[in-house]
C-alpha cells in the first residue's frame, strides 16, 4: 500500500514538473504586418516621397516580452527589391529570417511579401528593426521592445513610470537610392544628409522645422525609460538634454551597471536604455544629437533637437535652454562615455564571458581605393572608393550566400584570411603598397561550439576614422579596446573579463584596436559588416558561416517555403 502511495505522490509530482516545464517554454506569439510602400513628407520646407512601413517615418515599434516570438508579413508596394532585418535578434538556429540582401535571402521583390519568423531568445531591453537593402534603412527602420518576462521586472532601484522611444535618424533632401546608385556609379562619397533627426523630426535649428519638432510632456518627479535608437547612417551622435543628468542601464538588448552622465556617445546600429527623471523647475528644455565624427571624410555637421516640456501652468521660455554637448571632434568624451559601460552581471542576469579562445581571428578595418574601371571616377586620385577587411573588399553576390550554403552551391570561396596577409604598422604611416584590396565573395568558416576571440584591428590606409563593426546572429563581449597596434602578447592583459558589455555593435576607435570574445553556438550564415553605410557599400563586409552541430538542436532550421526567389 505504501509503495502504492508512493508511486502515486511521484507521478503527481512528475505531472507538476512536466506541467513547470512546459509553462516554462511557453511564449507569446505576435503577428505584425508591415506593408512598404512610397509616402510624401515636408521637411527643410520642401516636400518628397520615400519608402517607408506603413506610412511613417520612423516605422512601427514591434513589442515582445523576453522569449517570445514574432511573425512579420512583409509586403512590399514599393519600387523596388527590399529586405528587412532584426538588428540584434539572435534568431537561434534561423538564419533564414535574419534578412541581409544576398547574403540571407534575396530581396522582397515589388508586389510581393514574405512572413519573418524572428525567434528572440535571452534579449531583454531596446533593439531594432531596419531595411538591408542599398540605403533603404535610412528610411525603413523602428523600434524592437522586449519587455521582461511575465513575473518579472526592471532590475533598476527607480522604475519607470512611463517609456518612450527616441529614434535618431537623418534626411535626406534628395530621393536616398539614387544618391547611393549615383555614388556607386561614379565610385565617390556619396552625398551626406541635410539633417539629422529626432522621431522623424529634424526641430531647432533647421528650417521650416521649430513648429513640427517632436516634444515629450513630462511631469515633474516622475522617472521615464527612453529607448534610443541611433538609426544615423554615417555618423555616431551625442545626446544629452538640458540641465538632466540621465542614467544608461541597457545596451543592444542586455543590462548594464547604471552610468550617471549629462551625455552619451551612441554609434549607428547601437541602442541604449536610458532613464530620465524629471526633476528640474518645470519648463520647456531642449534634448539635442550632435556628430561625434574624427575624420576628415564629408559628413553632415547639422544638430538635431526635440522639446522637454514639462506639464503645468508656468511661462514658456522664448528660449530654451539647450544642452552643451562635445565637441565633433572630442575623442576624450567619447572614450570618457563608452570605457564606462559594464555588463551588469547579476544573479538574476548572468553573463558567461569565455575566460580562454580556441581560435583568434585578427581581422585589419580600412578604407581603400580601387582601379577606375570607366573614363574617370569620383575618388580620390581619379580611382574608386572601395574598404576591406584583412585586405579583402567584399563582393556581394546574385545569389544569396545562405540557400548557397545549404544546397551546395559555388556561390563564395570559404578561404576568408584569419590574420591579415600583410603585417605592416598598421596605425603608422600609410603605404600605398596596401591602399588596392583584393576583391571576392570570402567567407569565414567556424566550428560549432568554439569560443572565438575576433580582434578589429583599425589602419591608416585611406582615411582612417571609427568603425561601428556589427555582427548577426550573436551578441558578443567586448573584452578590450586601445589605440596603436594590437600586441598577441600585451594587449590582453588589459582585457576585462569579469563584466564586459554584452552587446552586438562595437565602435573601432581610430587608430586602434576592439577585441570580442563569443561562444559559436548559432548555427547559420552571419554577416558581419561596419555600420557606417558608406563603408559596407564599398566592401567593409565578411560572412561567418557556423557549422551545424552533431545533434537536430545544434543545427540550422530547414528553410521557410516562401522564401523570396532571386531574379
Amino acid at each position: 500500500m505504501g509503495n502504492k502511495n508512493m508511486g502515486l505522490i511521484l507521478g503527481f509530482l512528475g505531472f507538476l514538473f512536466l506541467d513547470w516545464v512546459s509553462l516554462s517554454m511557453a511564449y507569446d506569439v505576435h503577428n505584425y504586418t508591415f506593408v512598404l510602400g512610397n509616402t510624401n513628407f515636408e521637411r527643410l520646407c520642401s516636400s518628397k516621397s520615400m519608402l517607408v512601413v506603413n506610412g511613417t517615418f520612423p516605422g512601427p515599434n514591434i513589442t515582445v516580452r523576453k522569449g517570445d516570438r514574432a511573425f512579420v508579413n512583409v509586403q512590399n508596394n514599393g519600387d523596388y527589391g527590399v529586405t528587412i532585418h532584426w538588428h540584434g535578434v539572435k534568431q537561434p538556429r534561423n538564419p533564414w529570417s535574419d534578412g541581409p540582401e544576398n547574403i540571407t535571402q534575396c530581396p522582397i521583390q515589388p508586389g510581393k511579401n514574405f512572413t519573418q519568423e524572428v525567434i528572440f531568445s535571452n534579449e531583454e531591453g531596446t533593439l531594432w528593426w531596419h531595411a538591408h537593402s542599398d540605403w533603404s534603412r535610412a528610411t525603413v527602420h523602428g523600434a524592437i521592445i522586449i519587455l521582461p518576462e511575465n513575473g518579472t521586472t526592471y532590475p533598476y532601484d527607480q522604475q519607470p513610470d512611463e517609456e518612450v522611444v527616441i529614434v535618431l535618424g537623418e534626411w535626406f533632401l534628395g530621393d536616398v537610392k539614387e544618391l547611393i546608385d549615383n555614388a556607386t556609379a561614379t565610385g565617390g562619397d556619396p552625398t551626406p544628409s541635410d539633417a539629422y533627426t529626432i522621431n522623424g523630426q529634424p526641430g531647432f535649428p533647421n528650417n521650416c522645422s521649430n513648429e513640427t519638432s517632436y516634444s515629450l510632456s513630462v511631469e515633474f518627479g516622475k522617472t521615464y525609460l527612453l529607448r534610443i535608437v541611433n538609426a544615423v547612417m554615417n555618423e555616431e551622435m551625442f545626446f544629452g538634454i538640458a540641465q538632466h543628468n540621465i542614467t544608461v542601464v541597457g545596451q543592444d538588448g542586455s543590462y548594464i551597471k547604471p552610468i550617471s552622465t549629462n551625455y552619451i556617445m551612441i554609434t549607428p546600429g547601437q541602442t541604449m536604455d536610458v532613464l530620465l527623471t524629471a526633476n528640474q523647475t518645470p519648463s520647456y528644455y531642449y534634448m539635442a544629437a550632435t556628430p561625434f565624427f574624427d575624420s576628415s571624410a564629408p559628413f553632415d555637421s547639422s544638430n538635431t533637437s526635440a522639446i522637454l516640456k514639462y506639464t503645468g501652468n508656468y511661462t514658456v521660455p522664448s528660449s530654451p535652454p539647450y544642452p552643451s554637448l562635445p565637441n565633433v571632434t572630442d575623442k576624450d568624451a567619447a572614450d570618457n562615455f563608452t570605457t564606462r559601460v559594464r555588463s551588469l552581471a547579476s544573479t538574476e542576469h548572468p553573463i558567461d564571458v569565455p575566460q580562454e579562445f580556441d581560435e583568434r581571428i585578427v581581422i585589419t578595418v580600412s578604407v581603400n581605393q580601387l582601379p577606375c574601371d570607366q573614363v574617370s571616377c569620383d575618388g580620390p586620385n581619379g580611382n574608386r572608393l572601395a574598404a576591406s577587411l584583412n585586405n579583402v573588399s567584399f563582393v556581394t553576390p546574385t545569389i544569396d550566400i545562405l540557400q548557397a550554403y545549404y544546397r551546395n552551391l559555388s556561390v563564395y570561396d570559404d578561404d576568408f584570411p584569419g590574420y591579415p596577409p600583410f603585417v605592416f604598422n598598421y596605425t603608422g604611416v600609410s603605404a600605398d603598397t596596401y591602399l588596392l584590396p583584393s576583391q571576392g565573395t570570402k567567407v569565414k568558416m567556424v566550428d560549432y561550439g568554439k569560443k572565438i576571440e575576433i580582434v578589429f584591428q583599425g589602419t591608416n590606409i585611406g582615411n582612417a576614422e571609427n568603425h561601428p563593426m556589427h555582427l548577426h546572429g550573436f551578441s558578443f563581449y567586448l573584452v578590450g579596446t586601445g589605440y596603436g597596434n594590437f600586441d598577441n602578447t600585451t594587449s590582453p592583459d588589459g582585457y576585462n573579463l569579469s563584466d564586459p558589455p554584452e552587446v552586438n555593435t562595437i565602435g573601432v576607435p581610430k587608430d586602434g584596436w576592439a577585441a570580442i570574445r563569443f561562444v559559436a553556438d548559432n548555427p547559420g550564415v552571419w554577416f558581419m559588416h561596419c555600420h557606417l553605410e558608406r563603408h559596407a557599400s564599398w566592401g567593409m563586409d565578411t560572412v561567418l558561416i557556423v557549422r551545424n552541430g552533431t545533434t537536430a538542436e545544434t543545427s540550422m532550421l530547414p528553410p521557410p517555403p516562401n522564401l523570396p526567389t532571386c531574379t
